[in-house]
C-alpha cells in the first residue's frame, strides 16, 4: 500500500479513523497473548518494526547475518514471502524463481544466505535447520510471534519514526509503541533522529545505524529514477547525494507490481529525453527480465556505527547496553 499523507500530522481522517485503530490493536493484542510460540533447535532473530512500510528491516537482516556469518554461524533467513503466490516451504533459488512466486525480498535474502519462504514460520524453521542453519533471521514476524525469539529487534526509521502517532487504518503504527517496546531486546535506529524518537526507555538498548549507497559510477548521464518502497523519497533523496543527474522521479506503493501499462509510460518517457531508468533492488527484482535488462540499479547496505554493540545482537552474547 501507499502510505496515505494523512499518516504524518494529526488531522480529521486520523482522528476519524482511530476507533478502528484501537480495534484492530485489541485483536493484534489478544492473538499474541493466545499464540504458544515453539522454541526452536537453534538461536532464532525477529528483524520486525512497528509501523507499516519500509524502515530498513531487509537491509538489516543481511547486515546481521554478515556478522553472524563472522562469529561462526550458519545464518538462514525466514519470510512468509508477502506478495508471492508459494505457500512453502520452499528454498527460494533467485535463478528460478521470480517475486511473483516468493516475493521481492525474500529473492534479495537469498543472494547472501539460504531462505526459506513459508506462511507458516514453525515448519519454516524446521526446514532452514533441515539444511543445516544455525541462526534463524526472521525478516518481519514481530505482531505475530509464532516462534520463540532469541533477539527479538525493532528497526525505527530516524527520518519518520512514529509519523502520527496513531494506530492503523489511522496511523502507520502496528501496535502502541509502548507495548511493542516491552517485547523489544533492543532497537536499531536508522539513519538521524530527525523525528525525535530519541530518548527511549532505559530497559530498551538502541543500536544506531545508516543506509549506505553501494559506490556506482553514474557519470553524468540522465536518469529517471522510480521505487516502489515504503519511503521511495529515500531512494531519490539518495541518488540526489550520489550526485546523480536526475531527470524525474516516480513513486509508487510499497510492493508494487508493475503493469506493462506502468513500464511502457516509464520507458516511453526516458526514451524520450534520453534518460535511463534507475531503481532499488527490491524493484528491479519484480521487473520482467527484458525491462530489467534496461533499468540500472542502486543498492544500499546498512552499516552500524558501533561495531561492537551490534555484535551483541547476536545470541549467545550479551544484549548490548546502549
Amino acid at each position: 500500500m501507499k502510505a496515505p499523507r494523512f499518516w504524518a500530522e494529526d488531522g480529521v481522517p486520523a482522528r476519524l479513523l482511530a476507533p478502528l485503530g484501537f480495534a484492530i490493536a485489541g485483536a493484534g493484542a489478544l492473538q499474541r497473548r493466545l499464540t504458544r510460540p515453539i522454541h526452536a533447535s537453534v538461536p532464532v532473530i525477529c528483524v520486525g518494526n512497528l509501523t507499516a512500510g519500509g524502515t530498513g528491516k531487509t537491509p538489516t537482516a543481511l547486515a546481521l547475518a554478515e556478522i553472524a556469518r563472522t562469529a561462526g554461524h550458519s545464518p538462514a533467513f525466514l519470510s512468509r514471502g508477502y506478495g508471492g503466490r508459494l505457500a512453502g516451504p520452499v528454498l527460494v533459488d533467485p535463478a528460478t524463481h521470480d517475486a511473483g512466486e516468493v516475493g521481492d525480498e525474500p529473492l534479495l535474502l537469498a543472494r547472501a544466505a539460504p531462505t526459506i519462504v513459508c506462511r507458516d514460520r514453525v515448519v519454516g524453521a524446521a526446514a532452514a535447520i533441515d539444511i543445516g542453519a544455525s541462526l534463524l533471521i526472521l525478516d518481519d514476524g514481530f505482531q505475530t510471534p509464532r516462534l520463540v525469539y532469541d533477539r527479538a529487534l525493532v528497526v525505527i526509521d530516524g527520518g519518520v519514526g512514529w509519523g502520527n502517532g496513531r494506530l492503523l487504518p489511522a496511523g502507520p503504527l502496528r501496535e502502541p509503541v509502548a507495548e511493542g517496546l516491552a517485547r523489544a531486546d533492543a532497537v536499531i535506529l536508522v539513519g538521524p533522529d530527525r523525528a525525535g524518537i530519541l530518548p527511549l526507555p532505559a530497559s530498551c538498548p538502541v543500536v544506531t545505524a545508516r543506509l549506505v549507497p553501494v559506490p556506482m559510477d553514474l557519470g553524468d548521464q540522465p536518469l529517471i529514477a522510480f521505487a516502489g518502497i515504503g519511503r521511495p523519497s529515500k531512494v531519490f533523496e539518495t541518488l540526489q547525494e550520489m550526485g546523480a543527474n536526475l531527470v524525474g522521479t516516480h513513486s509508487f506503493a510499497d510492493h508494487h507490481r508493475y503493469s506493462g501499462a506502468d513500464l511502457d509510460r516509464l520507458l516511453a518517457e526516458a526514451r524520450q529525453v534520453q534518460a535511463r531508468l534507475i531503481t532499488t533492488q527490491k524493484d528491479r527484482v519484480r521487473l520482467p527480465p527484458a525491462v530489467a535488462a534496461e533499468v540500472l540499479e542502486v543498492a544500499v547496505r546498512l552499516v552500524f556505527d558501533d561495531p561492537a554493540a551490534a555484535a551483541q545482537l547476536i545470541p549467545g552474547r550479551a544484549p548490548c547496553t546502549g
